[in-house]
């Protein structure tokens, strides 16, 4: 009989571990292959190869060919390609035919002649000697690295070690699961065999490259699983399984596959539930320190309850006391577990005995319970990985009717989650809930509603009138709060609604009505009220859904792209489902397409053709329509930038514009004027990208626009207007040759008239005197005649509304007008002088384009002559006139005569006045008629924009009505007035900077107005000009961080939107203007919560080291130039906002004596500690951490010993008056003669005050806090008070000798008994 094969550490330890006294298998005479030359190698595992397959199976423990084959195998790298495939397979196919051969033991088990030790020797050598050869090699070609260019095509007989290693593994694998306990004669096997297994297999996962192969890592989990749990090796894998888990994450996976794989093959969960204990008893604060671990760990657990949820479901209560834990990654895991064991853990819980099933349905109930709770975790992780499971269960269809409004509204509520991450998931679980919704494709609350009471008059009808009552909505439900499918099919059957495809539908269809009042019968009394209490569910999740717009407009918003992403998604599902509101906050999108974010353009673009743009043209031009006619200005604006983009791509065809036209031209049935209003400004919006499109229906433009359809519809011919500005230069020339006196005989008519009523005509006007000059060859002349039509009506009109005296050159004369027409006109005079400075401007750049043109052409022409003997004389001309000037001086005198032809719009000639200027002189002296204007507040509104049109186009009628403007802007009732100048004052300021540069603080001063509106535009107005580099900052900017705590809300947000942007230029200039903020923030009557507040914000926005570190230096110096006690708190508030640096926390520690004189106060000690408690202990160094701790000790030694010596100064300083008065107070008492004097001319005089009348009238706090010294010298008493107030007033006090007059006191000496307790002394003192 053979020795006894054992298995060694390593290889190598065969040839030393043996004894002559030991009955083991060992090495005895190894064979140094590495001596042999290739042939002799050859023939050498030839032989042993020979040997292997000639004799019997078993003689690989026969010492000869032992030896032979261990000296192969340690030299395995040794050999050729063919020779390890040669032994390899040798020792491979040996191996399998010994393992069939197993089974014939147990059958010939009786027979002694059985060598079943030497069969177990032999498996034990073969399964030794394979796994050595598969880590050699697998060593051997890890470490030979070659670069891909370097590869070369292998040779036909090469060794491919990748194609033999899953071979091994496979049949070692399958060793395992064959019945190896007759072969070990125990159900335990041999320690040594499965320790050298499992080692070497756990070893092997640690290679991520032979994972990636699935054939091994199905054998590498095979031998797992069956060492584990077949052969009981649970305790030692359980740690190496945790070991390789927390160390590498690559693991995770393949570790689940291998322990799901061991419970599904085996029936047993050993191994798995070892793994949950583990981790269970596991302390939460290890998970804390180990942040991969954790991970690591909570991955494996999520793979777990996914692959076998039933066995983890019952030891879940092992790990529900992680949610304790501080490790968010592990709450996040336990999340994730539950939302799987939930979705498929009990998905046969209506099968088993009645114990069993409620038992589990009281599981998954606390399971749902916890979920609820984690939604308000305080990891924001772990709130949004609650959330993601939830919509996975909302996917799976796993949660129930039940629950399903308790999930909406903790989502809803999530929406306003201050992280980011968690309001994403939170519309995104609503995105699922409602796509996933069981209530139906319509969720309108009136349908809803209507249905739920004619369900319940059903429901009436069928309970009895008498006997029991009602059982409450909570017994319809299951044990886990689930209402039956049924139920379910009768809601949506009850509201009789046609199921929605997954395209959004249009809201404005109206709800499928019920065909007639009579419901259907949906079965007896107790489905009728599951009924009722679903449909009751149903309408509870539309009201949640719809509570939720007004978050969603605000989430729009947001600064974070994916809020506003998600938002646009959500409200398209909503509108989808018909939820209320829905349609009219995803209008408000719309100005989003100019958000310079490239992706919420994209949502918004997106979502728009997914809405509006549909297959029928008709729907499409009817969606268009309806949102042009239904838009404010901005989302028109946004609008035309839509279309404009989806024109330019192709998205809006040709056949939409088509259809667009026939509402225009009313060829669609049921067209309205304000149809064909919004389409003609779709179609103005199209022509702005293709300038064609409104050439071929001009005359209807004209026929309709200015027909009788505009009387219906007047803002139409403001739209008719409108289009014809868009009109192409070739169109507008058609149209000035077929119908020129016919469109401006409108236009005139439009402007002159008083067709329109007074709120559109404005309008219109503006949109027809700009077509005039868009169109009109010489468009003055038009202009002039309808100015004075305009005057000729005002002044020629018989109505007495106004009556004044205006001052001209002739004298004074009395005029009566109209306020209405008077403000027409003054309209027109001012935009006509606007748009003819943009004329003469426009004319200017054509003719400053055609100047450059023709450079060029010259250009081209001369680099076209290749002799250049042609233009050589042209040159020398060129050249000449280059050198004299004569190109600057052209220039020059064309941009004289430009301003020449702008000064004469307002100003005219020198020694005469143009049509307009005659009218701004009126103008100008109507608005400072002050008493009129404030009479008229209509006429006034119109004049000064009128004269603020002016003011823009001239300068010098500027500068003469600038003060006249400021006095108006400050001093009127109007505040429409006041918002007009204040945005006027911004063009101005654009025009004219240098003119209004001295006025910069009146400027400024609007946005202290008391009307919101005009702090409004006041904001906007000053925001354009500083970011725009049109206005400097000056020393005013603190009135803008005052509006930062606006009491309106849009105010607010608008000035934290200009401080974010202004920290945004340059090098950040917040960061220089902060100290001048704050030093007139302090002098200002603000709250100090709003100072905070105001600070905090702007300090948050300076966010480089390096201007922090100089802040805190700026600020500590800052402290030894106020003595006020408020602005030392202000200060200390703000060093305790920066977020400090090494660098800056030395600065503050060097910069002590700086403000060593203001510990004293708690309230600045208060923030000092602030500092050291926040940035103190974000410190690493050891060094600073120390000094740290020395500077508080120092800071609170300091400020303790600073309050002593106040108390010991303010007990000096009372015991130095008491003193005082008793030397210089001197009372002589004669019963003849009672006078009190002193020599001394500058002493004061004091008088002795009934105390109880004084103390009556002290206020109550002084009453409280003041200290009472009493003293008796001569018969009468003394009281000196001081409060805590005047302590700082009252030191160093000089107090000298007062003379004393007695008042109300009585002679009699009985009475100075009297005197002496109820009299106080009031000293007079002076420093």
């Amino acid at each position: 009989m053979a020795p006894l094969f054992v298995f060694p550490r390593t290889l190598e330890d065969l040839e030393h571990e043996g004894r002559e006294d030991d009955d083991r298998l060992y090495v005895q005479n190894p064979v140094n292959i590495a001596s042999l030359v290739s042939s002799q190698l050859e023939e050498f595992v030839k032989g042993v190869s020979f040997d292997l397959s000639d004799k019997e199976i078993l003689c690989v423990e026969e010492q000869d060919v032992f030896d032979r084959v261990y000296s192969l195998v340690r030299g395995f790298a040794l050999l050729s390609p063919s020779s390890k495939l040669n032994l390899l397979e040798t020792l491979r196919s040996n191996l399998a035919v010994l393992l069939p051969n197993f089974d014939s033991l147990s059958r010939a088990s009786h027979d002694h002649h059985v060598p079943l030790a030497s069969h177990r020797n032999a498996f034990k050598i073969y399964t030794f000697f394979l796994l050595n050869i598969f880590l050699l090699s697998n060593n051997n070609n890890a470490s030979k690295v070659v670069a891909p260019s370097a590869r070369k095509k292998p040779a036909v007989n090469s060794w491919n070690w990748e194609a033999q290693r899953a071979r091994i593994l496979n049949l070692i694998a399958n060793s395992l699961e064959i019945n190896l306990e007759l072969l070990f004669g125990s159900p335990d096997l041999d320690e040594n065999y499965l320790s050298f297994i499992t080692k070497n297999a756990f070893f092997m996962f640690e290679d991520a490259t032979l994972l990636k192969d699935s054939d091994l890592k199905d054998a590498l989990c095979r031998i797992i699983g069956a060492c584990s749990t077949k052969y009981h090796y649970t305790a030692q894998s359980c740690a190496s399984i945790m070991h390789l888990i927390h160390k590498y994450d690559f693991v995770v996976t393949h570790m689940a596959d291998a322990v799901a794989g061991a419970e599904k093959k085996y029936a047993d969960g050993s191994l798995a539930m070892s793994l949950v204990r583990e981790i269970g008893r596991t302390n939460p604060k290890d998970y804390v320190k180990d942040t991969v671990g954790a991970e690591n760990v909570g991955r494996f657990l999520v793979e777990l309850a996914d692959r076998i949820p039933k066995l983890i479901s019952t030891n879940i209560g092992i790990l529900v006391p992680h949610f304790g834990g501080e490790s968010y990654k592990i709450r996040n895991a336990l999340v994730a577990v539950l939302g799987k064991l939930i979705a498929k853990a009990f998905k046969d819980v209506d099968g088993g005995e009645v114990t069993s099933k409620s038992i589990r349905l009281r599981t998954k109930q606390a399971m749902l319970e916890i979920l609820l709770e984690r939604c308000r975790d305080v990891s924001a992780y772990t709130r949004s990985r609650v959330l993601q499971v939830w919509a996975e269960l909302c996917e799976e269809h796993s949660i129930s009717i039940g629950l399903w409004n308790e999930v909406a509204e903790v989502a809803a509520g999530r929406l306003e989650d201050k992280s980011a991450i968690v309001r994403k998931s939170a519309l995104n679980l609503l995105i699922m809930m409602l796509q996933h919704n069981p209530f139906g494709p319509q969720l309108r609350i009136a349908s809803f509603e209507a249905t739920l009471d004619q369900y319940k008059k059903k429901l009436k009808e069928l309970e009895p009138s008498e006997g029991a009552e009602p059982s409450s909505d909570t017994d319809i439900y299951n044990g886990d709060g689930e209402v039956d499918d049924l139920n379910c099919e009768n809601v949506v059957k009850g509201q009789q609604l046609d199921s929605l495809t997954d395209s959004c539908l249009s809201q404005s269809e109206e709800a499928i009505p019920l065909q007639n009042s009579s419901v259907p019968d949906v079965g007896n009394l107790e489905q009728t009220r599951a009924l009722v209490a679903s449909l009751e569910a149903g309408l509870r999740f539309s009201k949640c859904i719809g509570a939720t717009m007004p978050t969603l407009v605000q989430l729009m918003a947001s600064s974070s792209a994916t809020d506003v992403e998600n938002t646009i998604l959500l409200l398209m599902r909503c509108k989808q489902f018909q939820i209320d509101d829905s349609e009219e906050c995803l209008r408000k999108m719309l100005p989003l397409v100019f958000s310079q974010d490239k992706s919420i353009y994209e949502a918004v673009e997106s979502a728009f053709h997914t809405i509006y743009i549909r297959k029928s043209p008709i729907e499409t031009a009817n969606n268009l329509l309806s949102l042009a006619t239904d838009s404010n200005i901005g989302d028109l604006a946004a609008l035309e930038f839509i279309v404009g983009a989806l024109v330019s791509k192709g998205e809006i065809s040709s056949s939409t514009i088509s259809a667009l036209w026939d509402f225009f031209c009313f060829n669609v049935g049921g067209t309205t004027a304000e149809q064909s209003r919004g389409a003609l400004s779709v179609l103005c919006m199209v022509a702005k990208t293709s300038s064609g499109v409104l050439g071929s229906h001009f005359q209807d433009i004209i026929d309709i626009g200015f027909g009788r359809w505009s009387k219906v519809d007047p803002l139409l011919a403001r739209t008719a207007c409108l289009a014809i500005q868009r009109l192409s230069e070739d169109d507008k020339k058609k149209l000035l040759a077929s119908s020129s006196a016919r469109i401006f005989g409108f236009l005139e008519s439009l402007i002159t008239g008083f067709w329109l009523p007074a709120n559109i005509w404005f309008a219109a006007a503006d949109k027809a005197i700009a077509a005039i000059y868009a169109i009109h060859p010489t468009p003055e002349t038009i202009a002039a005649d309808m100015i004075k039509k305009s005057l000729s009506s005002v002044c020629n009109d018989g109505g007495v509304n106004v009556q004044s005296d205006i001052d001209t050159s002739s004298g004074s004369m009395p005029l009566t007008v109209q306020v209405a027409k008077l403000s027409r006109c003054l309209f027109i005079i001012s935009h006509v002088a606007m748009n003819q400075l943009v004329y003469i401007e426009s004319c200017a750049r054509k003719i400053q384009k055609q100047k450059l043109t023709k450079e060029k052409k010259d250009n081209e022409n001369q680099n076209l002559d290749s002799n250049g003997t042609v233009s050589t004389g042209t040159q020398k001309d060129n050249d000449i006139n280059a050198e004299l000037g004569f190109a600057a001086s052209e220039d020059a005198a064309l941009d004289a005569l430009f301003e020449k032809a702008e000064k004469e719009i307002v100003s005219g000639g020198s020694n005469e006045k143009n049509l307009i200027g005659i009218c701004a002189t009126f103008l100008s002296k109507l608005c400072k008629n002050l008493g009129l204007m404030q009479k008229y507040p209509e006429l006034q509104a119109s004049a000064m924009l009128a004269l603020c049109r002016l003011m823009i186009i001239d300068a010098d009628f500027c500068d003469a009505n600038l003060q006249l403007l400021f006095t108006v802007v400050e001093g009127a009732h109007s505040e429409i007035v006041r918002s007009n100048c204040t945005i006027a004052l911004g063009d101005l300021a654009v025009r004219f900077p240098n003119l209004l540069e001295p006025w910069t603080e009146n400027m400024y001063a609007r946005l202290k107005d008391p009307c919101a509106s005009v702090r409004k535009n006041a904001v906007l107005v000053l925001s354009h000009l500083i970011l725009n580099d049109m206005m400097k900052v000056k020393g005013y900017i603190n009135e803008m961080a005052v509006r930062l705590e606006d009491e309106d809300e849009r105010i607010s947000n608008l000035a934290k939107l200009f401080f974010l942007e202004l920290s945004k230029k340059g090098n950040n200039p917040i960061y220089n203007l902060l100290p001048d903020i704050l030093s007139k923030l302090s002098q200002q009557n603000l709250s100090k919560d709003s100072f905070c507040n105001i600070m905090q914000f702007l300090i948050a926005s300076i966010k480089k080291d390096r201007q922090m570190e100089a802040l805190v230096e700026k600020l500590c110096h800052r402290f030894s130039g106020v003595t006020d006690v408020r602005q030392w708190e202000y200060i200390s508030y703000c060093l305790s906002q920066l977020s400090f640096t090494e660098k800056g926390m030395k600065k503050l520690i060097e910069l002590f004596k700086s403000y060593e004189h203001v510990l004293s106060e708690d309230s600045v000690m208060d923030h000092f500690r602030n500092i050291l408690n926040k940035q103190g202990k974000k410190f690493a160094k050891l060094e600073l951490k120390a000094c740290i701790e020395e500077f508080e000790d120092k800071l609170n030694k300091f400020h303790t010993d600073k309050k002593e010596q106040e108390v010991t100064a303010r007990n000096a300083q009372i015991h130095q008056q008491k003193i005082g008065s008793r030397e210089g107070f001197t009372v002589t008492i004669n019963s003849e003669d009672h006078l009190s004097s002193n020599s001394s001319s500058d002493e004061t005089e004091g008088e002795i005050i009934d105390a109880y009348t004084e103390e009556a009238t002290m206020p109550l706090n002084e009453r409280s806090e003041s200290k009472l010294v009493s003293e008796s010298h001569s018969g009468a008493s003394s009281e000196l008070t001081e409060s805590d107030q005047g302590d700082i007033e009252t030191r160093d006090i000089e107090i000298q000798s007062p003379q004393v007059k007695t008042k109300g006191v009585q002679r009699s000496r009985t009475n100075k008994s009297n005197v002496k307790g109820g009299t106080k002394r009031t000293i007079r003192s002076k420093r």
